[in-house]
C-alpha cells in the first residue's frame, strides 16, 4: 500500500513538472516569434505540424512539430535540397516562396506553395515530415497564389488559391479573390473548370488571398486573408451547403481584426489564419500579427494562437476569436493537451555538429558548397558575391526573435588586400542593412539604406572605422528595443562600441516594408574578385535579454 502511494506522488509530481519546468496554465503569444509570416498547421494523431514562407531563403518551408500547440520545435524543410527548386540569382527581395499550406491525407503531408518568380504553384510531398520531401510536381494551369488543397468526403481532390478566374479584375482597386478547381495529385494536373468562390466579403474588399477550406457539421467553411498585410489586415469567413458553392459572406465578417484599434494595442495588422481542431474537439487558430516597438515592427511577422469557439448562428458555421475578448492575447488559458516541452534552441553554436543546425538560412540557393564544418569552425569561403545584390553571397543567418537580444561570435580571418572582408550582417534586404566587417587593417561598421521600399536603388555610409590588425576579433551586436550598439575587440571582457548607437527601425515593417524578416548572420566576400581565402568562426551566440 505505502508503495503504491509512493509511486502515485512520484507521478503526480512527473506530471506536475517536466524537463524541469512546472507546467503552467496560459502561454504567451507569439508562439514562434520574429519573420514567421502566413502560417499553415494541420494534426495527424496527437501530434500538430506548422510551415511558413520564407521567401528569397533557403533552406525554405520550414517544417515545425508540437503536442501541445505551444512548444514548437523545427524538424526540417519542405525545400532542403537546391535541386528542388533553383531560387536564382536576381530573384527580388521578398519574393520567392510565399504563403505555403501543409496538409495530411491517407498517411501522406503534402504542402502545397508558390514560387514567385520560379515556376510559380506546386507542392511537395512526405510520408516523413522531417524529410526528405519529393521533388516538386508543378501545377502548371495554375494561376494566383497562396494554394491549398482540400479533399471532400468522397476523396475528390480541390485545389484552392487566391485569384481571379472571373469578373472585371479593375472593378475597385485591390480586387482579387479565391477560386476552386478539382486537381489530380498524381501529375499536378488541374481538371474541370476553375470556379470563383469569392472576390472578399465586401463590394470594395482588398486583396482576398490565403485561402483554407473545412468541411463542419456539413457546411463548408470558407476562410481567407483580407485587407493586404498591414493597417487593413484581417480574417473572414464564408459559408456554403455546396463545395461549388455559392460561397456567402459570414455576417460576423470580419471574424477577427485590429484594424480598428490602430497603434494603441500591443498587437497589430492581424491576419493569415488556419484552423485545427485538437484531438479533445477544440478549435484553435494559427495567424500571424506584429508586435511593435515605439511604432514600429523590427521583428516583423509572427505566429500567434488564439482560441477558437465553432458557434452556429443565422448565417451557419461561425468561428468567434477569443470568446468574450475577440482579440489576440499576449498570454491567455492555453490548450487543454498535455503539456510537452521541446529542445531549447541552440543559443550558442559551437560548430561541433557535422551539419548545420536547422537555425540557419542563406539567400537563394547556393550553386556550390561554400561552407564548411571543419575542427569546430564555420569557415566561408571568400566568393565575389556580395550581400547588396539579388545573389547568393556567403552568408549564413538566423532570425531576430526579441526586442532585446545580443549577437556574438569569434571571427579568425587575416588578409592582405582591401576587397576581403568577413563579419556580421544584421540584414533586412539587399538595400537595407548593417556590416560589422574585419578587413585587412580594420573594424568597419557600415550602413545600408534603400532609397524606396521597393526597389533596390540604396545609400551606402560609413559609420566607424577602428584600426585593427589581429587575426582574431570578437565582434558583437547589442539590440534594446530600436537602439542597435556595435561592439569589437580582442577579448569578451574588453569590447569596444563600433561607433554611436544605431537606429533598428530603418529595418521595420514601417520603412523597409514588403514581407520578408529581420536575420542576422556571418558573411565573408571578396567583393568581386576571386579569391581562396577563408573566413572562420570559432561560434556564434544569439540571444535574448530580459
Amino acid at each position: 500500500m505505502l508503495l503504491k502511494i509512493k509511486i502515485t506522488l512520484i507521478g503526480i509530481v512527473m506530471s506536475a513538472t517536466i524537463f524541469g519546468q512546472e507546467v503552467p496554465s496560459t502561454f504567451k503569444n507569439p508562439i514562434v516569434s520574429g519573420f514567421h509570416s502566413d502560417p499553415s498547421i494541420c494534426r495527424v494523431g496527437d501530434t500538430y505540424y506548422m510551415t511558413h514562407p520564407t521567401l528569397e531563403y533557403f533552406p525554405a518551408l520550414p517544417i515545425m512539430r508540437s503536442k501541445d500547440l505551444v512548444n514548437w520545435e523545427k524538424i526540417g524543410h519542405a525545400i532542403h535540397r537546391p535541386e528542388q527548386i533553383n531560387f536564382p540569382d536576381g530573384l527580388p527581395n521578398s519574393l520567392g516562396m510565399f504563403a505555403p499550406s501543409i496538409r495530411y491525407h491517407k498517411g501522406v503531408f503534402y504542402v502545397v506553395c508558390t514560387c514567385v518568380r520560379c515556376k510559380r504553384n506546386f507542392f511537395v510531398t512526405a510520408t516523413n515530415p522531417a524529410g526528405p520531401w519529393s521533388d516538386p510536381i508543378w501545377i502548371k494551369q495554375a494561376i494566383g497564389i497562396d494554394p491549398n488543397l482540400f479533399w471532400d468526403d468522397d476523396g475528390t481532390a480541390y485545389f484552392l488559391a487566391a485569384g481571379q478566374v472571373s469578373g472585371n479584375k479593375k472593378e475597385w482597386p485591390g480586387k482579387n479573390g479565391v477560386y476552386l478547381q478539382e486537381i489530380d495529385l498524381k501529375t499536378g494536373v488541374l481538371k474541370g473548370k476553375p470556379i470563383q468562390l469569392t472576390h472578399g466579403h465586401a463590394a470594395n474588399a482588398r486583396w482576398t488571398e490565403g485561402p483554407r477550406l473545412f468541411k463542419i457539421d456539413g457546411e463548408y467553411l470558407l476562410m481567407v486573408a483580407e485587407g493586404g498585410t498591414n493597417q487593413y489586415h484581417a480574417v473572414t469567413v464564408f459559408n456554403s451547403k455546396n463545395i461549388k458553392g455559392p460561397y456567402v459572406p459570414n455576417h460576423a465578417n470580419p471574424v477577427l481584426t485590429h484594424r480598428h484599434l490602430g497603434y494603441t494595442y500591443p498587437i497589430v495588422k492581424t491576419g493569415h489564419a488556419d484552423l485545427v481542431q485538437t484531438q479533445n474537439g477544440d478549435w484553435w487558430s494559427v495567424l500571424h500579427a506584429k508586435r511593435p516597438i515605439d511604432g514600429y515592427s523590427v521583428l516583423c511577422r509572427e505566429t500567434f494562437l488564439a482560441k477558437v469557439e465553432m458557434t452556429r448562428q443565422e448565417s451557419g458555421v461561425t468561428p468567434i476569436y477569443n470568446p468574450g475578448i475577440g482579440l489576440l492575447q499576449l498570454e491567455q488559458q492555453r490548450p487543454n493537451l498535455p503539456w510537452t516541452p521541446v529542445p531549447k534552441r541552440m543559443e550558442k553554436d559551437d560548430f561541433n555538429d557535422n551539419r548545420l543546425d536547422l537555425e540557419w538560412i542563406c539567400l537563394r540557393s547556393p550553386k556550390t558548397k561554400w561552407y564548411n564544418l571543419k575542427n569546430g569552425a564555420l569557415e566561408l569561403k571568400l566568393r565575389p558575391e556580395v550581400i547588396d545584390s539579388l545573389v547568393n553571397p556567403s552568408f549564413l543567418a538566423q532570425r531576430i526573435r526579441h526586442h532585446h537580444f545580443d549577437v556574438t561570435t569569434k571571427l579568425s580571418f587575416a588578409t592582405l588586400v582591401e576587397n576581403e572582408k568577413a563579419g556580421l550582417v544584421l540584414y533586412r534586404k539587399s538595400s537595407t542593412h548593417y556590416q560589422l566587417l574585419k578587413e585587412h587593417d580594420k573594424i568597419t561598421l557600415t550602413k545600408t539604406v534603400a532609397v524606396n521600399e521597393k526597389g533596390v536603388e540604396s545609400t551606402k555610409e560609413l559609420i566607424f572605422s577602428h584600426p585593427y590588425k589581429k587575426q582574431e576579433v570578437y565582434l558583437k551586436l547589442v539590440g534594446e528595443g530600436l537602439d542597435l550598439q556595435f561592439y569589437a575587440g580582442e577579448n569578451l571582457s574588453d569590447l569596444k562600441p563600433m561607433g554611436a548607437i544605431q537606429d533598428f527601425s530603418i529595418l521595420s515593417d514601417e520603412i523597409a516594408g514588403r514581407f520578408n524578416g529581420t536575420v542576422i548572420g556571418l558573411y565573408a566576400t571578396s567583393s568581386g574578385k576571386k579569391s581562396k581565402q577563408k573566413a572562420s568562426f570559432d561560434w556564434f551566440s544569439i540571444k535574448e535579454n530580459k
